[in-house]
């Protein structure tokens, strides 16, 4: 009996720690559920306050990059137009030279391409190679090219962007590669730039490496390029960049590269080489989630290609250039030559354009007050120049305090087409009103970013 009393002992001692081993695990199962829910919770939570930010910031994709990218709405709705050089670099040259404008607010671009052979020297008679435009940048850099595009031009670009090859490639291979439509039958080889070009023509997925060598692209190994009609060699592959761009805008703009945004950006931080601050790039990402490649503008300058001292070089028209830049930046306008410092331009945009009017004799009725905030007594006066080679009747002139952005005063109601134009001419301005003034119609304050 007490053999058996010691065994049912052992056995009531046996179920009790079975029963406390159970509570046990009971209650670790009871926390662990209670941390799932709680996490669950707080998911449940990010993604109601992400929700409301989406929507806050406009919803749809714009919203959620807007947000992913820690924009706002609010930037977006103050952006100004942007103008901007863009180059592609290869060994220290840039064959790549695009002027680009985009306007946040119209959800409008243009792409102004720049020959590479576009002679920039002092005289045609001495020319050299390093005469072209494409040799700027290994002798001064990207502010070079973008000081000799000015001089072209007539334009005040102020900031640049240099993409080299491997940020091409890089770029093109984070979005899983480019739809595109080569336009013919790509076969080159050149060693001295480790260039293998063995593309065919047709729709297709170009991976980074089949993407450079297409906007890349000249001519063939047997010297064939690009039908006549396209535009051969030099100017066939500027079209073929122009088409390229595109492409990548409505690939990368597509709802399931949103994930990619944030990369994408930082390969750009990382590989691109520029002087506009990222942190205000971004909120123009943001805004291009917006845009539709339908409003975009594209061409390029107008001239003559010509051998100077044997060497290849492409003479700009500066007369059609500037015809060319108004019609492609500032709308659709009949430019006549009246004489040698006035301009005369009709615009015939549609109303979703900017509507931009101005001739010499119109502009001398507007009394400008101009204001120096650069800092600057050169900018200043290069500024009063601009306007007043344009026409404009300078009333007054003075100093203010300084500011980072140009302002344009209207003080007598004048149309938003006065203020649009002197918007052109100094390719830059943010419209404001003031108080009446009899003697002033308009009152601009030169800011640091002229």
């Amino acid at each position: 009996m007490s053999k058996n009393n010691d065994e049912n002992i052992v056995m009531v001692n046996k179920l009790n720690g079975g029963k406390k081993s159970t509570k046990k695990e009971n209650k670790k199962k009871h926390k662990a559920r209670k941390v799932l829910l709680i996490i669950l919770l707080i998911i449940i939570i990010i993604i109601a306050l992400f929700g409301i930010q989406v929507l806050r910031n406009g919803g749809g994709l714009q919203g959620v990059v807007t947000t992913v990218i820690g924009s706002n709405s609010e930037k977006i709705k103050n952006l100004e137009d942007l103008y901007i050089l863009c180059m592609g670099k290869s060994q220290n040259m840039t064959d790549t030279i695009m002027i680009v404008k985009y306007d946040p607010q119209e959800q409008q671009a243009t792409m102004l391409s720049v020959p590479r052979d576009s002679f920039v020297g002092k005289s045609e008679n001495t020319a050299t190679a390093s005469d072209k435009i494409n040799s700027r940048y290994a002798t001064g850099g990207a502010q070079a090219t973008l000081n000799a595009v000015n001089s072209l031009t007539g334009m005040k670009l102020k900031k640049y962007l240099v993409v080299d090859t491997k940020a091409l490639r890089d770029i093109v291979d984070a979005v899983g590669g480019i739809y595109f439509d080569v336009p013919i039958d790509m076969d080159y080889d050149d060693p001295t730039q480790d260039l293998a070009i063995h593309v065919k023509a047709g729709y297709q997925l170009l991976n980074g490496e089949q993407a450079e060598g297409v906007v890349r692209f000249r001519h063939n190994n047997d010297r064939s390029s690009y039908d006549a009609s396209y535009g051969d060699n030099d100017l066939g592959r500027m079209k073929t960049q122009r088409a390229f761009i595109e492409a990548v805008i409505n690939q990368v703009m597509k709802p399931s590269n949103i994930t990619k945004v944030n990369q994408l950006m930082d390969i750009a931080s990382k590989e691109i080489e520029t002087n506009f601050n990222w942190n205000e790039a971004k909120d123009y990402v943001a805004a291009l989630m917006g845009f539709n490649t339908s409003n975009l503008k594209t061409g390029a300058l107008p001239g003559t290609p010509q051998y100077l001292n044997n060497l290849s070089f492409f003479l700009v028209n500066k007369t059609a250039a500037k015809q060319t830049i108004a019609e492609l930046f500032y709308g659709e306008q009949s430019i006549e030559q009246t004489d040698g410092n006035s301009v005369n331009e009709e615009n015939t945009t549609t109303s979703t354009k900017a509507v931009i009017k101005y001739s010499a004799k119109e502009n001398k009725l507007i009394k400008l007050e101009v204001l120096n905030g650069t800092g600057s007594t050169t900018k200043f006066n290069e500024a009063i120049t601009q306007l007043q080679d344009h026409g404009y009747t300078i009333s007054k002139k003075g100093i203010t305090n300084l500011t980072s952005k140009t302002l344009i005063i209207n003080r007598t109601n004048q149309t938003t087409s006065v203020e649009d134009a002197i918007k052109t001419l100094l390719c830059t301005g943010k419209s404001a009103s003031g108080e009446d003034n009899k003697n002033v119609d308009i009152t601009i304050i030169i800011g640091k970013d002229y």
